[in-house]
């Protein structure tokens, strides 16, 4: 009996090292984000409520002022051609890494809609105080800006919502990952590592146009604390209603604007449909050839119906 219990042991044993070693093993995040790490990156940095923030404000306001809040785990480079386009039009434009991604601290708290909406609030009270702005939300960053909306209507001109979250998530949808220990060693050894890198280049229609896409993303994998704001992000998506969000924002008034690209696998037809219904208000594009990040795909197309929908949407302010 006691050499069973012992051998029972022993495998447990070492079932727990192989756990623990391949953690190790494929653990990116050797650096700390400090005053000589951040000398790499360029923009901005501010001291938030909840950590330092990595952004950037150019151009100047003379056509107005553009807040670029991005998706999920792709930080603020993903505007770069917007950026480029809007400045040459005399609009300021601010986009910011958020809390967990870029260069931005990854604060040991919920990366919930809580902390993204409290990030953009003390953001664009230090940065651009006493201005409305135009939103723009990408992907889950949908979600938030009508939600910001929804508790700040007074500070914004017009949102858009480009390729947005639509349905809420479930505990079936992020199951493993909400399981404790197994959920943080899943995101150790093959979220992070191997499947976050490699998916990015799914969001484009043509992959082959963006060759250093997966090199990009990698950067931030370095800085301690990602792994863990990916996971409390995943885990508390099940706290959003980005469908209610939409709903109290079609009842706003402020005019509203959706870019979809009919090739994109992450939202899908019917989840547009949904939306479109949410919001009566809303003005939509859907965009050719273009997969999640039409803005970026397809920005010749996109860019003057930025620039066109933010001129109306001032107009009628």
């Amino acid at each position: 009996m006691m050499k069973k219990l012992l051998r029972v042991f022993i495998v447990f044993d070492i079932i727990i090292l192989f756990f623990l070693i391949s953690y190790l093993a494929l653990n990116q995040e050797k650096l700390k984000l400090n005053k000589t790490t951040r000398q790499t990156a360029q923009g901005e940095f501010v001291k938030l409520s909840d950590g330092m923030v990595h952004y950037e404000l150019s151009g100047n306001a003379d056509s107005g002022t553009v807040v670029l809040v991005h998706g999920f785990s792709v930080p603020y480079y993903v505007w770069d051609p917007t950026v480029e386009a809007l400045t040459e039009e005399g609009f300021q434009v601010l986009r910011y890494d958020l809390y967990g991604r870029g260069y931005s601290d990854r604060p040991r708290v919920d990366y919930d809609m809580n902390l993204f909406n409290r990030q953009l609030s003390e953001l664009t009270t230090q940065v651009i105080p006493d201005q409305k702005f135009h939103l723009v939300g990408l992907s889950m960053g949908g979600p938030l800006v009508a939600s910001f909306t929804n508790q700040n209507g007074e500070l914004v001109s017009s949102v858009t919502l480009i390729a947005p979250e639509v349905y809420p998530a479930s505990t079936q949808d992020i199951f493993p990952m909400n399981v404790p220990v197994l959920g943080e060693w899943l995101v150790g050894v093959y979220m992070v590592p191997y499947y976050l890198p490699q998916s990015q280049v799914k969001d484009f229609y043509q992959p082959k146009n963006f060759p250093d896409w997966e090199d990009k993303y990698r950067v931030q994998l370095q800085y301690k604390g990602f792994k863990y704001a990916i996971l409390s992000t995943i885990r508390n998506l099940v706290n959003i209603n980005p469908l209610e969000e939409y709903k109290h924002l079609g009842n706003s008034g402020i005019p509203v604007q959706l870019i979809w690209g009919t090739e994109d696998q992450t939202i899908v037809e019917e989840d547009i449909v949904t939306l479109m219904k949410a919001v009566p208000q809303i003005e939509h594009h859907f965009i050719e050839q273009a997969g999640h990040l039409p803005h970026y795909e397809q920005a010749e197309i996109v860019n003057p119906l930025l620039i066109e929908f933010f001129r109306k949407a001032a107009g009628s302010d």
